[in-house]
């Protein structure tokens, strides 16, 4: 293991890193890391779709653009969301050609990609979210993995987790150019850690909403891909902007379940608990608004009212159409003892999606040599200050064709002859207190749930930065004594990335997009760029 020199070192099994594999040519030998099995990632859990232009009768280019950047409140790149939505219309047919099985509804009579049956969700003046169901995650991630499989030059890894990026500067090699040359992987069977070389290293690791106490992300969404770009140098951006999902299932049980977009998409209501509407009062778009406007509102009136939850009601239409558009949200629903034909699903907002993290440019090569960073983990400018639902997926495909193309132009350039030191393990013992693992991990999601949430204030941000930097300081003492585990490799990440996301809130000191401060309720017109952090806070490791 320790000879083994790819290609192409992928590090996350998603849509965002599948894509890439399956863009690049089969004479490049391609690792794919997955530290769960190889669909334990957020693309299996995503409901919606995938948003592009597939109607040029009743849709535009133009109009997908623009509501893209009304969603991101003025923080988006132009250029950036022309360049990803103008190449919608092709993403979306890659993914048909490659078997990906949409719903279709073959009465559509349209001038664009005929047959495709189109919602529509928050933010979107128009129907182009293509879907699979209530499962499209789940068919795109299925789908292109069984297509990775077929490729002999693809080799997968599951229960494999990063412990950090191997770089020529922290090697002492003080080039001009920091050059990233691979991974430290701990083996999570074999408890080993084992170096893989790679000409490029991609970060395709998804989103840190595991960060919070209530979260719609599986639980591996711990931001490890931010965690250590940022340790390796690299700028991170707009950490500030966490995106809430507005309509989770609200159950002891449920984990958070999903309720997809789509259903309010499709006429769902929103209520309190006497049955009464009451999005009308804070937006004309009512429960289409975008997805920040909805989940403030509805935590303002969960407190107002001091209730546990709001409520979800699509039984207006007939139980035909909710099982062929919602099977599985249905079954989900009927399992904990609802029946969404017949009454209200009790729902509460919950953390969704990162819209900030590692800086790239247009073809997701961050600040070190060789070292991208595509989909969640990565910072495009698509997103601005909040991301329009469905068009995440598309900016996994779309990054992930760009990734490939420049790395096709570089690959026979590139050489990896650096010596790399085997991972040290002689001066550290097994730790006998995991415990302090777990409680600190439990302590971090609930006072960034309670502190940096959906609405947060100066006073609640110091009091969670005092927090995070006493942990992270027992966190890093715990590191440097104690033998690795993903747990803690988790834990170290999702502290890190926690006082990313709180040194993030308090520089920006308005309120716009994701970020609502009661402090500062207003947009500042002189705070509308991008909050980049460029100073990462260096300390001593056990490891170069």
């Amino acid at each position: 293991m320790n000879d083994t020199i790819y290609d192409v070192l992928i590090i996350g099994s998603g849509a965002a890193g599948l894509s890439l594999a399956l863009s690049l040519p089969e004479n490049l030998n391609i690792a794919i890391l997955s530290k769960e099995t190889l669909t334990e990632g957020s693309t299996v859990y995503a409901q919606g779709g995938i948003s592009a232009v597939a109607d040029n009768k009743h849709d535009s280019i133009q109009s997908h653009i623009d509501d893209t950047l009304n969603a991101g409140a003025g923080l988006c790149s132009k250029e950036v969301v022309k360049n990803v939505i103008t190449q919608g219309p092709e993403a979306l047919k890659w993914l048909l050609d490659a078997g990906v099985p949409f719903t279709k509804d073959e009465k559509i009579n349209s001038d664009g990609i005929d047959g495709l049956h189109l919602t529509r969700e928050g933010g979107h003046t128009n129907r182009r979210v293509a879907h699979a169901a209530d499962a499209s995650g789940y068919a795109i991630e299925t789908t292109l993995l069984e297509k990775v499989k077929q490729r002999k030059n693809i080799s997968l890894f599951e229960y494999h987790i990063a412990v950090d990026l191997i770089t020529s500067r922290k090697l002492k090699h003080l080039q001009r150019n920091n050059q990233n040359l691979g991974a430290y992987v701990l083996n999570r069977k074999t408890k080993k850690i084992n170096i893989f070389r790679a000409k490029f290293t991609i970060l395709a690791t998804g989103g840190a909403s595991k960060v919070y106490l209530y979260t719609s992300n599986p639980d591996g969404a711990s931001g490890d891909g931010i965690a250590m770009a940022w340790r390796a140098g690299c700028r991170v951006s707009n950490m500030e902007f966490m995106q809430f999902h507005p309509t989770c299932l609200y159950h002891p049980h449920a984990k958070s379940y999903l309720i997809t977009e789509a259903v309010r998409g499709e006429g769902g209501r929103l209520l309190l608990p006497d049955g009464t509407r009451f999005m009308e009062k804070y937006d004309s778009r009512a429960e289409l608004a975008p997805r920040d406007i909805v989940a403030r509102t509805i935590d303002h009136e969960m407190k107002r009212l001091g209730i546990d939850s709001v409520f979800i009601d699509i039984s207006h239409r007939s139980k035909i159409f909710i099982t062929e558009h919602f099977p599985n949200v249905y079954a989900t629903c009927e399992k904990f003892g609802y029946d969404m034909s017949k009454e209200p699903v009790p729902v509460v907002p919950a953390a969704h999606y990162t819209c900030g993290g590692i800086v790239v440019d247009s073809v997701g090569q961050t600040d070190i040599d060789n070292l991208y960073a595509i989909g969640e983990c990565s910072f495009t400018g698509l997103h601005g200050a909040n991301r329009m639902a469905s068009n995440s997926l598309l900016e996994c495909i779309v990054y992930g064709q760009f990734c490939a193309n420049d790395i096709i132009a570089k690959v026979d350039k590139q050489s990896n002859h650096f010596d790399i030191p085997e991972w040290d393990e002689s001066r550290v013992t097994d730790s006998d207190e995991r415990v302090v693992i777990n409680h600190n991990w439990d302590e971090i999601r609930r006072f960034m749930w309670d502190y940096v949430g959906i609405v947060r204030t100066t006073k609640r941000l110091e009091r969670a930065r005092t927090r995070i930097e006493m942990l992270l300081h027992e966190i890093d003492e715990y590191y440097a004594n104690f033998r690795i585990t993903s747990d803690l490799l988790e834990l170290r990440n999702l502290a890190e990335v926690a006082r990313l996301i709180i040194r993030s809130a308090q520089r920006r000191e308005e309120s716009r997009g994701l970020h609502y401060t009661l402090d500062y309720p207003e947009k500042n017109p002189d705070l509308e760029q991008i909050n980049t952090i460029l100073d990462p806070i260096r300390r001593p490791s056990r490891q170069a």
